[in-house]
């Protein structure tokens, strides 16, 4: 039973703390710069949350950690000079490894080995449960931004790649507060890179918030990307049905099969799609809403391009547009197969009607003429009825007229028997008459 907690207010709603404090669920960390954030993202498919919490009792300090603590999906752990935050989501868990950039890392270092120094250990982040979808080495540094010396500084921190760069947001000067470089590729060690250059003074929380957009940002392309593959292999298989959609409309219209074989066809086809909608169906819809999370991130940099690079929106959108564009032509093409065939399956079952239609006005008409038949019979038997009942009476008056002959009477049998068959004769079908105008007076 709900409990009141304020005597201003009625009862409350038993979900209104939780949805209430939704929009607190998943906090932006506080980054002091210079800082790196190791960030992995694990597909959880077939991972229980007692797998993970098991994981995350090995980080020292935690061995006592409760499992009652990983049932909002957001947990952020303190451990000695670094913090872990662990996040579930649908598809994924994200673990983010907030510590200090190694000395060696600093801005104008090249190319510095960060894979050795992460703080749990390289052993903690290999046993991650799950498989790996995304891995970044976010190094966040304050330098010059405005500098020529700035692409060719971050180039020899990320290592080969032509270098995309953003200034991102603006400051209450009208000048961008950091800018972003990367250049979106797989190193050596499985992690990306990305290099975030901030101005002296930038705040903890606001080097926190931008953490968060550009690992969101990269980890929800990675996982709108996912739709892509399966959209590339369902195009053979939805080649095939739509060719043999038309062979089967064509045989349709010329009716060169049965209505059964038709039937078959059109059900095996339907049942091959509608298997590939329960399928795919979630993946596709999966990459809309991760598709709109990109757009929404890179909204939120509120990005300016800095001379001589190309943005990560641009670079994104030119590729990422595309693949999205397949997705969604894929899964309409699915979905206009399976109208198609539901079109194809009504004019089928129209035609099975109108033929079901010309048998049952045969089989009537075929009715018809037997009771036609069965009522002739009928007034056959009848006639032949009266003529049986009416000898059959004579007959009687033949052997009474006998009898009365011989108790003294004198009767002639044969002209009384004679002369009462035309009276026998009306009187017989005067009551078959009645009997029938009784019988339809009835109905």
């Amino acid at each position: 039973m709900n409990e009141i907690t304020s005597r201003f207010l009625p009862q409350e709603d038993v979900q209104r703390r939780e949805l209430h404090n939704e929009v607190h669920a998943r906090p932006s960390a506080r980054v002091r710069l210079p800082a790196l954030i190791v960030y992995v993202a694990v597909l959880n498919d077939g991972i229980s949350r007692e797998q993970e919490w098991a994981h995350l009792r090995q980080l020292p300090g935690h061995a006592d950690l409760e499992l009652a603590r990983l049932q909002g999906n957001f947990l952020r752990l303190r451990c000695d000079h670094f913090t872990v935050k662990w996040e579930r989501h649908t598809e994924f868990t994200r673990y983010s490894i907030v510590q200090s950039l190694p000395a060696h890392a600093h801005w104008g270092a090249e190319l510095p080995e960060l894979a050795q120094h992460v703080a749990t250990g390289t052993e903690w982040l290999r046993g991650l449960p799950g498989q790996t979808m995304a891995a970044i080495h976010l190094g966040m540094v304050q330098a010059e931004m405005v500098t020529p010396e700035l692409i060719p500084t971050a180039q020899a921190w990320l290592g080969e790649g032509v270098v995309l760069g953003s200034r991102m947001g603006n400051t209450t000067e009208g000048l961008p507060h950091s800018c972003i470089l990367t250049h979106f590729r797989i190193g050596n060690d499985g992690f990306e890179r990305m290099l975030v250059v901030a101005p002296d003074g930038t705040t903890e929380a606001r080097a926190g918030r931008i953490s968060q957009r550009l690992l969101e940002l990269e980890t929800y392309r990675l996982m709108a990307l996912r739709g892509l593959p399966v959209a590339k292999n369902l195009s053979s298989m939805l080649s095939a049905a739509e060719a043999q959609l038309a062979d089967i409309t064509g045989l349709l219209e010329r009716k060169g099969e049965s209505d059964q074989a038709l039937l078959d066809l059109l059900v095996a086809l339907a049942a091959r799609i509608e298997r590939a909608t329960a399928e795919h169906g979630f993946r596709f819809s999966a990459t809309r809403a991760y598709d709109a999370l990109v757009s929404q991130r890179l909204a939120e940099l509120r990005e300016r391009p800095i001379s001589g690079t190309q943005t990560l929106g641009e670079f994104m959108q030119r590729r990422l547009s595309p693949a999205m564009a397949t997705v969604q032509a894929t899964e309409k093409r699915l979905a206009s197969l399976a109208e198609r065939v539901s079109r194809t399956s009504a004019l089928l079952r129209t035609r099975v009607d109108i033929a079901t239609e010309a048998q049952n006005q045969q089989l009537l008409e075929k009715l018809t003429r037997g009771q036609d038949l069965q009522l002739k019979l009928q007034s056959t038997v009848e006639g032949l009825s009266i003529a049986a009942i009416s000898y059959y009476v004579v007959s009687l008056v033949l052997y009474a007229a006998k009898a009365l002959n011989n108790l003294g009477l004198s009767l002639q049998p044969e002209m009384t028997a004679g002369l009462s068959i035309p009276l026998v004769l009306w009187g017989v079908y005067a009551t078959v008459q009645r009997i029938h105008a009784r019988i339809h007076s009835t109905d």
